[in-house]
């Protein structure tokens, strides 16, 4: 339970107690700021306090705004100011030198006490955040006028729809926006009201798609007309859980590492599951190379956006023509839509994916799918990069260090590094990212089975991966670095897959990388929480991706193609058994443990 502190004399009429009951809060009276200052040492320290002047008046979602929202441990409306524990001992001396400096009895008259407050925190150097109103209303009127006034203008303006509202994206895919959100909010509410959490909607999104995975496996043509229905009534409660959070601000660590990894899981399974009906349709059609290099492609345009994020994250002097070109063209109406659907977000890639399912075959849909994001990268990408160098941004060490946790460098790269002494210039860095990643998956491709030039191949990678990340990634290209190491992880598995020429070594290809992929997309939520890269001793145990290229290109060239493919399966369950039970820990440890909520808007839908 929380506890909010009314200050200052009731006002007759007035619904503030009530309406701070139905938020959860426990309710007392404090007239002056002393009064104010003993309630507050009284609060349990492990609870949230909020100080709100008597005669605040405003909307309920303006006050739920301002005093419940989990992510903010300061934050603040007209009248209202809140505390969650970590930051009990700021509100707690900025009240103390309130009452100090004389500011009760009589001075709750003249001004609040919470506005006063608020400012004494933001003199203190505290970080409140104050969130954005609209059309809602908050304040603290001065005379009977002034409240009559505020009050008309509560009537004036419906508090469910401007909730309802709130609770979509502010920027969102043109399929989303116009055939999604429209009910998706609806139903948002419907699940708010019936006590479901966005974590339960998160898991009825995944069992949902998974179910379509299955249908889609079966190969049969109503199978896949009711995979493609079911992929997108999971992209409706995939919408619907983030709209929940909002909606009802119920937002949690472990709530958003959910939502962001089962995205991944569900696009996923459905590529294999299409690849499983392929097989077992009419014409028993062999579509993993093409499930594969749809999941390789999409995690590496996600790994481009990562990257391209982080290193621009906290930079200065982070401005460029090119990104002043975007701004303009963001201000024209139809270009927005345009450019939001060019890059072919999660909500027009599954639409497209449900519809191809349904109406044509597996193969047909992976070509349409595999060209889609292929533009979609190539634009997105070529954009990122004259950005890039045509700014001058000078990137902090946090941006540096950002980028090396998710090169992913294992073992290898570092004694290479240290063997090399000094990093290379410039550009270089990732044209010898590029050139190395290239060199093994071409060895890869080119050879079959019991080559040993694979194992050259990566050895030249090993050593390139090592000069690339042996200085630290503050070049103006540098944040290319982590996409190519993946293109060439991945890409190495499945030439090597794909030359293997027995069934059974693509499926298994795809079930390791899927379990590196993972492993990376953990990593990205981790520093995107704030929480840093995983344990050194989990990059160590699992090789880093210079170590497993070179042992994938090892065990092909001395293993049979069926020894070698036994071998890919035993590494994608040792990977994923690692990795997930690293993960599941962190994850869950972090959200008992009490870490700062968070909500990652993750892929615009």
């Amino acid at each position: 339970m929380s506890t909010a502190i009314v200050t200052g004399q009731p006002v007759p009429g007035s619904s503030l107690e009530n309406d701070l009951r139905s938020l959860g809060f426990d309710v007392l009276v404090a007239v002056d700021a002393a009064e104010a200052e003993t309630a507050l040492a009284a609060a349990a320290a492990t609870e949230r306090v909020a100080l709100v002047d008597a005669r605040f008046v405003g909307h309920l979602h303006a006050l739920r705004l301002g005093l419940t929202d989990p992510r903010f441990p300061l934050a603040a409306v007209p009248g209202a100011v809140t505390a969650q524990p970590d930051a009990r001992q700021e509100l707690t001396r900025a009240v103390a030198r309130e009452t100090s400096a004389g500011g009760g009895g009589t001075a709750l008259a003249v001004a609040s006490l919470a506005d006063r407050i608020v400012t004494a925190l933001d003199a203190d150097g505290g970080e409140v955040h104050r969130p954005e109103l609209g059309s809602l209303v908050a304040a603290v009127p001065a005379d009977p006028q002034a409240r009559n006034e505020a009050r008309q203008a509560v009537a004036a303006v419906d508090d469910e729809a401007v909730r309802l509202k709130s609770a979509v994206k502010s920027r969102d895919g043109f399929f989303t926006t116009f055939f999604i959100s429209p009910y998706s909010r609806y139903l948002a509410r419907w699940c708010a009201r019936r006590g479901l959490t966005p974590n339960q909607v998160t898991t009825a999104s995944l069992l949902t798609a998974l179910i379509a995975a299955g249908c889609a496996a079966t190969g049969t043509r109503a199978g896949f007309v009711a995979a493609g229905v079911l992929l997108i009534a999971s992209f409706v409660l995939d919408c619907t859980d983030g709209q929940l959070a909002r909606y009802a601000l119920k937002y949690s660590t472990l709530g958003a590492w959910l939502d962001a990894t089962f995205d991944r899981a569900k696009e996923y399974a459905y590529y294999a599951g299409l690849a499983l009906g392929a097989a077992r349709c009419g014409d028993h059609d062999d579509v993993w190379a093409l499930a594969l290099g749809a999941m390789i492609l999409q995690t590496c345009r996600h790994v481009v956006d990562f990257s391209f994020n982080e290193a621009n994250h906290d930079a200065t002097a982070n401005t460029s023509p090119t990104a002043a070109l975007s701004d303009k063209l963001d201000s024209v109406g139809w270009t927005v839509w345009v450019r939001r659907m060019i890059v072919l977000p999660i909500g027009e890639r599954w639409a497209m994916i449900a519809v191809l399912t349904a109406a044509t075959t597996p193969r047909i849909t992976f070509y349409v799918l595999l060209v889609g994001c292929a533009l979609a990268a190539t634009y997105t990408t070529a954009g990122r990069v004259l950005r890039s160098l045509t700014r001058r941004a000078r990137r902090t060490d946090r941006a540096a260090r950002a980028l090396a946790d998710l090169a992913d460098s294992g073992p290898l790269s570092e004694a290479a590094g240290r063997a090399a002494r000094r990093g290379l210039p410039g550009l270089a860095v990732p044209a010898v990212a590029f050139l190395g990643g290239a060199a093994v998956v071409v060895c890869s491709a080119l050879t079959g089975p019991g080559s040993v030039l694979p194992v050259i191949g990566a050895l030249i990678y090993v050593l390139t991966s090592a000069l690339a990340v042996a200085r630290p990634l503050k070049g103006a290209l540098d944040w290319l670095v982590p996409p190519f190491f993946r293109a060439a992880e991945y890409g190495t598995v499945l030439a090597l897959a794909g030359t293997a020429g027995v069934n059974g070594a693509l499926p298994a290809a795809f079930g390791l990388v899927a379990a590196v992929a993972y492993h990376h997309y953990d990593t990205v939520y981790r520093i995107r929480g704030n929480a840093g890269a995983p344990p050194a001793w989990l990059t160590r145990v699992i090789g880093g991706h210079e170590g497993r290229t070179l042992l994938v290109a090892v065990l092909a060239a001395v293993l049979t193609a069926s020894q070698f493919t036994v071998a890919l399966t035993v590494l994608a369950v040792a990977v994923a058994l690692v990795v997930l039970a690293e993960s599941i820990r962190f994850w869950v440890s972090s959200h008992l443990g009490g870490a700062p909520a968070v909500h990652d808007e993750g892929e615009p839908a």
